[in-house]
């Protein structure tokens, strides 16, 4: 055995893995969209299982609040500013250093997925919205690419494979964007850290299985956990395939695909908050920002993001664009308040 595979020798060890398979890992790309607790915890174990590359998308910068369960940060990502992308790069590349780590500070949409997950032999589903989710199944589903729907919220986590012309898409169990409000969220319910474990664990063991060919093996249902009352399902879904007019898989209506203008906004899971941003605004100089805004508010500035307060108000600036209002949880407020101090 190689030297650079004797560092997985304990995983080759798997009669469901050996050196074969073990190399088609290491050939493999995988995209992790969200890097939040799912996500740090799925990358975290992918780097390690030797994956060749690896590419994560967050849009999001690290708070105190993510240490309890994001395992890849620490005080120090706080103190420097670093986006939750940047930060995981840095840290996943001293974990293995084979690993082709890339991170990406963007907001997925419709307009850069497919740049985005060039090239993916599977998406890890990190995200903590419908919306973003039903364009990752949209974009999947028509280019057949294998994803692993994930979600955690209080002591319950959920996972399942979606694997398109196989199983049952993600519309196929949600057919419409579930009403706001009527899901718990983070910011409600909490979340305790080792959910996020489990159902990443899930995430990663079943990546695997797909990657190395090990089709038998891979999950056909919906999993479901409660780590706090000790309970386990599967929920069989096979049959939604065929009994749901699937609007995405079945009728091939990729709607969340669909070019859109203007401004969008995103309610953020676990702040009072709300994302916004211009689709097509292209890179702005954060430098030439921090000037005008020096004005009216402390600004904190550096090659990723700018920082600044008005009133009730914090905002954080992105190179893309996007800013994330913190103090709110109203769009139409959040839209406002973009247009007054940023002006873009």
């Amino acid at each position: 055995m190689s030297q650079s595979l004797e560092r997985y020798s304990r995983q080759i060890l798997l009669q469901h893995i050996g050196v074969d398979r073990q190399k088609l890992l290491s050939n493999s790309t995988v995209v992790v969209i969200g890097c939040g607790a799912l996500g740090t915890i799925s990358s975290s174990y992918l780097v390690r299982a030797g994956v060749g590359q690896i590419r994560i998308v967050d849009r999001d910068f690290i708070e105190e609040s993510n240490l309890q369960r994001q395992i890849l940060f620490d005080e120090k990502d706080i103190s420097e500013n670093l986006p939750k992308a940047i930060a995981a790069q840095r840290k996943l590349q001293v974990i293995n250093h084979r690993v082709n780590v890339e991170g990406i500070v963007t907001d997925i949409n419709y307009s850069n997925i497919e740049e985005l997950t060039k090239d993916a032999d599977i998406i890890i589903d990190g995200t903590d919205n419908f919306e973003t989710r039903f364009l990752i199944n949209d974009f999947c589903v028509k280019n057949d690419i294998p994803w692993i729907y994930a979600a955690c919220i209080g002591s319950r986590g959920v996972v399942m494979n979606i694997l398109p012309s196989k199983t049952p898409c993600l519309r196929c169990v949600f057919e419409t964007m579930p009403q706001i409000g009527s899901f718990p969220t983070c910011n409600t319910a909490g979340v305790i850290g080792p959910i996020a474990g489990i159902i990443a664990s899930f995430q990663v063991a079943e990546a695997i299985k797909i990657l190395t060919g090990n089709d038998v093996s891979v999950n056909k249902n919906l999993i479901d956990i409660d780590v706090w009352e000790t309970k386990f399902r599967q929920i069989d879904i096979s049959n939604l395939k065929v009994e749901n007019n699937c609007p995405t898989c079945k009728l091939h209506n990729y709607e969340y695909l669909k070019a859109e203008t203007g401004i969008m906004t995103t309610f953020l899971c676990g702040k009072n908050a709300v994302q916004v941003m211009y689709r097509n605004s292209g890179n702005i100089d954060l430098r030439q920002l921090e000037k005008r805004l020096r004005a009216i508010a402390d600004v904190s500035c550096n090659d990723f993001m700018l920082k600044f307060n008005v009133k009730d108000h914090a905002f954080t600036v992105f190179v893309d664009g996007r800013a994330i209002i913190t103090g709110t949880a109203d769009p139409g407020t959040a839209k406002g308040l973009y247009s007054k101090y940023l002006g873009m």
